[in-house]
């Protein structure tokens, strides 16, 4: 081999920022396991708020955890590679949904966790009708809204990314510690210098580069518990059906409204993908096949006894930090997803990792879905119609759920699926604007007679 054939390097820029370039498996693991490195502890956290709402024992949780990892993975390989008219087949990440932990805990509380996986398993079905015929209803979704939904899901994510820098809970005696503050502070460090030190492919590690360096300097500061290594099997199999399913209307209903709302977020999640990472908009299949998708891993997770899945905005945020899109290389994610679900030492690994390290690496991609919706923005064009439809949308959909309790007065269940969700909200005074408000014409027809009105005043 010449030496000129040695100094290339092992995976080309261009083919880490390529769909479908050919690249070994084996060497796009590093990058695969940065996407999970990213969405790790946020898949489990839903988990751990409904398990202790259940009040379920140290086992129960153990089976919910370990069908969260496996769900995920699952879920990450059907939406990069489809089957059928199912999976967006694009680089997408699943996990475990926020979106669902309100309603979740209310029904945990009321009818026990069976409520919520029979719940579970009926909704999901539900968002896989939606999305095999999304070619129906996708038209009241015109590029506007969709860049309202982008932009309001960086907005959700950013109470996430500083919640995580300061330690995680918000509630703790040490949140906001200077000890997390510095670790949070180290890891952003780490991933700026590595993005603007190396050159290359090695630049598009910058997240895990991070991630590795605050671990490190965690175990340095005491601040990583290892008590969850103690009495660990080496390998465990995930367990089907691990609770009995219960099918009460009211919960089923409660927490299929819930998947309409994640369909919408699939939405935006997946105009936001392509923009970011392909520099166009979805297709129609595209879309429609990333909401089917969701659905049926949701009903599998369902079966397995855990909660509902969805694309994670936190991988678009990685997506639109490093260019990578190669399906071969975050399907290397999935896997490693899946094998952590039969490794309970793998998952305890990331578990233990450190809420402020989370934090530090991933607070500045949140900014950058932001300002992928604010691209969006202008791209759909700022027509006054446009400007009204996303001043309107943006404030009440922000504004309201800051002060959520505007909604005291609206019915219980209202609250439960709008009172803290601004994706929600902003979509749903979007696409209730796009379908009241004239079009363009009537705007500019308006502008013009109120100039007419001017020259004559002033005459």
């Amino acid at each position: 081999m010449s030496t000129k054939e040695k100094s290339k390097p092992d995976i080309s820029v261009e083919a880490l920022t390529s769909l479908d370039a050919p690249v070994s498996f084996w060497k796009g693991i590093p990058f695969g396991l940065q996407h999970v490195m990213a969405m790790f502890v946020a898949n489990l956290a839903p988990i751990f708020i409904v398990a202790n709402a259940a009040k379920m024992t140290p086992e129960q949780s153990a089976a919910v955890i370990q069908a969260g990892l496996l769900v995920a993975g699952l879920g990450t390989c059907l939406q990069l590679y489809g089957a059928w008219r199912i999976g967006s087949r694009l680089p997408m990440v699943t996990g475990i949904s926020f979106t669902y932990v309100a309603a979740a805990t209310a029904i945990c509380a009321d009818k026990g966790y069976g409520a919520v996986v029979g719940a579970v398993l009926v909704g999901g079905l539900l968002e896989l009708v939606l999305g095999l015929t999304a070619k129906y209803w996708r038209r009241f979704v015109p590029p506007i809204v969709s860049a309202i939904v982008v932009t309001s899901i960086g907005f959700s994510l950013l109470t996430v990314g500083a919640t995580s820098f300061g330690g995680g809970d918000a509630t703790s005696a040490d949140f906001g510690s200077w000890r997390n503050l510095t670790l949070g502070l180290i890891s952003l460090v780490a991933c700026l210098a590595f993005q603007l030190l190396m050159k290359g492919t090695a630049k598009q590690l910058s997240v895990l580069f991070g991630l590795v360096v605050g671990y490190v300097v965690a175990i340095c500061m005491g601040m990583v518990d290892f008590s969850g290594f103690q009495h660990l099997s080496v390998v465990s199999l995930p367990q089907f059906m691990p609770f009995r399913p219960e099918f009460d209307w009211g919960s089923i209903i409660s927490i299929a409204l819930l998947y309409v709302v994640s369909s919408v977020e699939v939405l935006g999640d997946t105009a936001a993908l392509t923009k970011v990472g392909l520099d166009r908009q979805p297709t129609e299949r595209e879309t429609a096949g990333a909401i089917a998708g969701d659905g049926l891993i949701s009903s599998v997770s369902g079966l397995f006894g855990c909660l509902p899945l969805t694309s994670f905005a936190q991988n678009i945020g990685l997506v639109a930090m490093t260019k990578v899109v190669n399906r071969k290389v975050i399907l290397s994610g999935g896997v490693i997803l899946i094998l952590a679900s039969f490794v309970p030492a793998i998952a305890e690994v990331f578990n233990s990792l450190p809420q402020a390290v989370l934090g530090g690496c991933t607070i500045m991609m949140f900014g950058n879905i932001i300002l992928s919706g604010f691209q969006m923005i202008s791209e759909a064009g700022y027509s006054q119609r446009n400007i009204t439809i996303a001043a309107l949308s943006l404030t009440i959909g922000i504004g309201f759920t800051q002060v959520n309790h505007i909604f005291v007065h609206f019915p219980a269940l209202f609250q439960q699926i709008f009172a803290s969700n601004c994706i929600a909200v902003a979509f749903v005074v979007a696409v209730i604007l796009n379908i009241a408000l004239p079009g363009e014409e009537r705007f500019l027809a308006a502008a013009a007679a109120k100039s007419d009105v001017d020259s004559e005043s002033k005459e």
